[in-house]
């Protein structure tokens, strides 16, 4: 049991770290949406790929293309990458997160999974305490095309999770989902190539990005998520934003609110509600 927590832990410090890679590339004109997408996927490739053949002693034979898995991947970082180029990111955590949580719970539900209220429970505390700790504060001007993307995203995040719970190969899937889904980005690349600049220390995140905090991270999450199940794996997400907000804090030196901690505080009490107050069922 500590060994799982740890790993989610694990897994949680790399989803948010890859974040912060995200927000520093793009929110800082470093390199263009497709640009990013595109080199975070190969990067990811290319070190799992890597990691696999030292694994298997000699190349590695491809896995059978698993459609579902590489367009939901692709969804979620071309998705994620264009929504953030226009949208706040206070709101886009917003509509990820929210939107990951739905598709998880449904995900759960249509497959058979039950939950005890108190998971439901610690899903709508926790979710409270990211509205209080990213709604703008100031007049929101709503980007539509923006907030679709991060919809999209959202929802390409929670099916591509769902999948994982069936995964025997951790390490293989994510590396053939990486290396199929890399062409989608690349056609995105061609169409939108060329809007922004790209610098030295744009392609530096991205691969940073893909290779580590998204390759090696997503690898450990289809790990563990057989046995976390849906519903808690998808609550164990929500602590994604308050790891980056500490690590903001540690990192960045930004600063601390009440605001904050009080929002900190109902998201974690959320996630320990959810994960101790019941039991999860599985129909046979």
């Amino acid at each position: 049991m500590m060994k799982l927590f740890f790993l989610t832990c694990l897994t949680m410090v790399a989803f948010a770290a890859n974040s912060l890679l995200n927000r520093a590339a793009l929110a800082g004109g470093e390199i263009g949406a497709a640009e990013f997408a595109a080199l975070r996927l190969a990067s990811g490739g290319v070190m799992l790929l890597i990691l696999l053949s030292l694994r298997e002693k000699g190349v590695p034979r491809p896995m059978v293309v698993h459609v579902p898995a590489a367009l939901s991947l692709s969804a979620y970082m071309l998705g994620f990458s264009f929504a953030y180029v226009s949208l706040d990111a206070g709101l886009g955590a917003l509509v990820l997160f929210g939107g990951v949580q739905l598709t998880m719970f449904a995900g759960s539900v249509l497959g058979g999974e039950r939950a005890a209220l108190s998971k439901w429970l610690g899903m709508l505390v926790s979710l409270s305490g990211l509205v209080l700790l990213f709604w703008p504060s100031d007049q929101l001007v709503l980007d539509f095309w923006a907030l679709g993307l991060m919809g999209v995203a959202a929802v390409g995040w929670g099916i591509y999770s769902l999948i994982g719970r069936g995964v025997t190969d951790p390490l293989g899937a994510t590396a053939w989902n990486f290396v199929y889904a890399s062409p989608i980005a690349l056609v995105c690349l061609f169409f939108f190539s060329g809007t922004t600049e790209v610098t030295s220390q744009g392609i530096l995140l991205a691969i940073v990005s893909g290779g580590i905090t998204s390759g090696l991270g997503y690898a450990l999450w289809y790990k563990i998520l057989p046995e976390l199940g849906a519903m808690i794996g998808a609550l164990a997400q929500l602590s994604v934003p308050v790891i980056a907000l500490v690590m903001g804090v540690m990192i960045l030196g930004e600063a601390v609110t009440l605001k904050s901690l009080i929002a900190c505080a109902l998201v974690l009490g959320g996630i320990g509600l959810g994960v101790l107050g019941g039991r999860v069922f599985r129909r046979k």
